[in-house]
């Protein structure tokens, strides 16, 4: 274990929470000045920002004929969105959300998870499975886009006292693909650290998995918490929705494409956890349009199962 990489998780983890603040900021103005919908806000811009290190993480391993580990990173990545993002946000501050989100953008994500883990059913992935998969979120995209545009009175102008400027709109995006450069950078420095350090220690290749998926994750989770911090608690959802949605077709796609072949190191109790962890949070959401403390502390308990079952 080197100094450098202790040095590595430390700076990234500093610069990936600043950052992921500074891009949900401007992730709310700009849904102010162009009066659409923070949901898909959160789920086309910051979920697919914050996934970009999933994407990188898995086209490598799967470009390193490791696509089990690409896969794993993919099935860690979904289940740490969806209990230890969710889990942790609600502990601040209940997530409250509409019934059309869950109904829409909601089952879409289950959908995305749920197609996902039928893949990776027979122990391995197809150069066409991984196609499909893409067309998938190329299609889940235009959904979301076209869901976007029929929404009423789900605009971000009730976001709190955050300002937006119109005349300032070009600033801010610049800002918001700076922070989304930083973020992005920081989890990668973040990830090499927290990876070096676990080859040096010899962990296993499931082990390996969850280390990956937690530490792409972390994206998703500073963005999390700094919407929390500001209230935003649909940029929350729309940015774990969306993450998920990206995870399951695209990165788990351009792995399959690049490096199709058996995969190992996904045991189906995790990718069954992982159905479970979509599921259990689409319920709690849609039964009181909230997820409370209490949900959250479940969430984060089947998060710590994942973890057991993960050593």
């Amino acid at each position: 274990m080197e100094a450098v990489d202790i040095v590595r998780v430390i700076a990234g983890l500093v610069v990936l929470i600043v950052a992921a603040d500074r891009l949900v900021l401007s992730a709310v103005r700009i849904a102010k000045v162009f009066n659409v919908s923070v949901v898909i806000i959160g789920a086309v811009i910051v979920g697919f920002g914050t996934s970009i290190p999933e994407f990188v993480v898995s086209a490598l391993a799967a470009s390193d004929g490791q696509t089990g580990l690409a896969m794993s990173n993919v099935v860690a990545s979904n289940t740490a969105n969806l209990t230890l993002v969710l889990g942790a946000s609600a502990l601040f501050v209940a997530l409250a959300t509409k019934q059309t989100v869950i109904k829409r953008e909601g089952l879409l994500m289950l959908g995305s998870v749920g197609v996902f883990a039928v893949v990776l059913l027979d122990g391995q992935v197809s150069r066409i499975e991984g196609i499909s998969l893409v067309l998938g979120m190329v299609a889940a995209i235009w959904l979301l886009v076209l869901w976007s545009k029929e929404e009423d009175g789900t605009s971000a102008d009730d976001l709190g006292d955050i300002v937006a400027d119109p005349d300032k709109i070009s600033r801010e995006i610049f800002y918001g693909l700076l922070a989304l450069v930083a973020t992005v950078l920081a989890g990668a420095q973040l990830l090499k650290g927290v990876v070096s350090i676990g080859d040096d220690l010899g962990l296993s290749v499931v082990f390996m998995g969850l280390v990956t998926g937690v530490g792409t994750s972390l994206p998703e989770l500073s963005a999390a918490l700094a919407a929390v911090r500001r209230r935003a608690t649909d940029l929350v959802l729309g940015n774990v929705l969306g993450s998920n949605i990206f995870n399951s077709l695209g990165v788990a796609g351009l792995a399959a494409i690049i490096g199709p072949g058996e995969i190992s190191g996904v045991p189906p109790i995790l990718v069954s956890l992982m159905v479970l962890s979509a599921v259990l949070a689409g319920v709690f959401a849609y039964t009181s349009q909230r997820i409370n403390r209490v949900e959250g502390v479940i969430l984060i308990a089947l998060f710590s199962g994942y973890v057991a079952l993960s050593i």
